[in-house]
C-alpha cells in the first residue's frame, strides 16, 4: 500500500493577516464614518452651528406630533410609508422581469456563448451615468413627449396624458429601468448553479413546466432572490434624486429629507434621519434574511 501522504501546511502568512487589510478598510469607510453620523444625530444644534450637547432633539422633531395624530401618520411617518410603498412596487416589478430575463438565458439559450453574450448585453445601460439613463424618460413621457404623441396621433386620447411624467408612475417606471439588472445578476448566478440533471428528472416524472418551476427552480433560486431583492431594497430606500427628478419635486422620500436637510445645513437632524434609515433597512434586510439564510445557501 502506499504510505499516506502528510497532510500539506497551508503556506503564507496566518488568515487573521491576510484579512487585517480588508477590516481596516471595513473599518476606516463604513464603521468609523457610521459611529460619526450616530455621534452627531444626538447632537444639538442652531441655525448656525452644531453644539456637541448630548441631546435626543433631532430625533424627537422627527416624529413630533405621531403620537397626538393618531390614527392619523405625521409627516415623517409618511415619507417612511410613501418610501416603502415604492420599494414594494419597485422590488415586485423588478423581481418578475429579472426572473423572466434569467430563466430565459438559464435554460432556453442553450450555448454558453450566447449566454454570456446576452448578459453583457443587459449591462450595456450601465455604460451610462444613471443620472442620464433617468432624465432620458422626459423627452418620451413629457406633456410634448413621444409617448403622448403617438397616443394623440393614433386618437387614443385627445389631450396629452399628464400623469406620465412628474408623477409615481414615472419615478416606478424609472427605478425599474435603473435597478432591473440588480435582480438579473444575482438570479441568473443562482439558475446556472442548478443541477441540470434535476431538470431532466421532473421532466422524465412528468412534471410540467409550473411544477419544476416551482418545486425545483424558484426554491434553488431564492438566494439569487434575496441577493437581488437587497441590492434593490437598499437602493430604492436610500435613493433621492430619481424620486426628485422624475417626480417633479411632488413625491417625498427618506432620502430626499436627509438632502433637504443637509442644504439647509442642519446636520444633526440629517444624521438623525440617516439612522432612521438605517434600521429601517436593516429591518427589512433581517427580515429577507429570516426567510432566505444566504449564508448557509450560498
Amino acid at each position: 500500500m502506499a504510505e499516506a501522504r502528510a497532510p500539506l501546511e497551508s503556506p503564507g502568512l496566518p488568515g487573521w493577516i491576510q484579512a487585517t487589510p480588508f477590516a481596516l478598510v471595513f473599518l476606516l469607510f463604513f464603521v468609523l464614518p457610521l459611529c460619526f453620523v450616530i455621534t452627531v444625530s444626538f447632537w444639538d444644534y442652531n441655525d448656525y452651528e452644531m453644539i456637541p450637547a448630548f441631546t435626543s432633539r433631532s430625533y424627537v422633531e422627527s416624529f413630533e406630533g405621531c403620537l397626538t395624530q393618531l390614527p392619523d401618520l405625521c409627516t415623517m411617518l409618511k415619507t417612511y410609508v410613501s418610501t416603502a410603498k415604492f420599494c414594494a412596487i419597485v422590488w415586485i416589478l423588478t423581481l418578475f422581469i429579472g426572473f423572466t430575463v434569467a430563466y430565459f438565458l438559464a435554460f432556453y439559450v442553450r450555448s454558453a456563448t450566447t449566454q454570456m453574450v446576452l448578459f453583457l448585453v443587459c449591462t450595456i445601460p450601465f455604460w451610462t451615468s444613471n443620472v442620464i439613463r433617468m432624465i432620458s424618460w422626459i423627452p418620451l413621457l413629457g406633456r410634448n413627449g413621444l409617448v403622448n404623441q403617438v397616443l394623440m396621433s393614433l386618437h387614443i386620447v385627445n389631450a396629452p396624458v399628464e400623469w406620465l411624467l412628474y408623477s409615481q408612475f414615472s419615478v416606478a417606471l424609472a427605478f425599474v429601468h435603473l435597478f432591473t439588472f440588480f435582480m438579473v445578476a444575482p438570479i441568473f448566478n443562482s439558475m446556472m448553479r442548478i443541477d441540470r440533471r434535476l431538470i431532466e428528472a421532473a421532466y422524465d416524472s412528468g412534471a410540467s413546466t409550473w411544477q419544476m418551476l416551482t418545486n425545483i427552480i424558484i426554491p434553488l433560486s431564492k438566494p439569487g432572490i434575496a441577493i437581488g431583492s437587497i441590492f434593490v431594497v437598499t437602493i430604492v430606500m436610500g435613493d433621492f434624486i430619481t424620486f426628485s427628478e422624475m417626480g417633479g419635486g411632488q413625491i417625498a422620500s427618506a432620502g430626499k429629507v436627509i438632502a433637504t436637510r443637509l442644504s439647509a445645513l442642519q446636520f444633526p437632524p440629517a444624521a438623525a434621519s440617516a439612522v432612521i434609515l438605517l434600521v429601517a433597512t436593516m429591518v427589512i434586510i433581517t427580515v429577507l434574511n429570516r426567510i432566505v439564510d444566504i449564508r448557509r445557501e450560498l
